[in-house]
């Protein structure tokens, strides 16, 4: 193989291998409620994630890759058969960082997006 053949195709390997970039965020819900929550679903663009049940105390992690624009929702059920529903920031494709959710007594949360870019 010629060396400028050679040097071609290490050009469009090295710039193929730089383009892909995997954007994610690593989610964090912590129940800080004061009892256990069921039915857990965290809605964001393009997808949604949960759990089955999230002890007092406990939190749970999952990575998500945002596709489009849109606002995070949290959804559950609370120990006397309440759904609560949180609105939470708005997301967008192309962040990444991490994002703690603390959920609170009464159906409320605290958000701490630590992403970038901003939406």
């Amino acid at each position: 193989m010629k060396p400028l053949t050679r040097l071609a195709i290490c050009a469009v390997l090295l710039s193929l291998a730089a383009g892909c970039h995997s954007y994610h965020v690593d989610t964090t819900i912590e129940n800080r409620t004061g009892e256990p929550i069921r039915l857990l679903e965290v809605d964001y663009p393009s997808a949604s994630y949960g759990a089955d049940s999230l002890a007092e105390g406990a939190d749970f992690h999952y990575r998500i890759q945002v596709e489009g624009k849109g606002q995070l929702k949290v959804l559950y059920t609370a120990r006397d058969g309440k759904p609560v529903q949180i609105a939470g920031p708005t997301l967008a494709e192309g962040q990444e960082g991490r994002l703690e959710v603390v959920l609170q007594p009464d159906g409320k949360a605290e958000f701490r997006p630590h992403l970038s870019p901003a939406p």
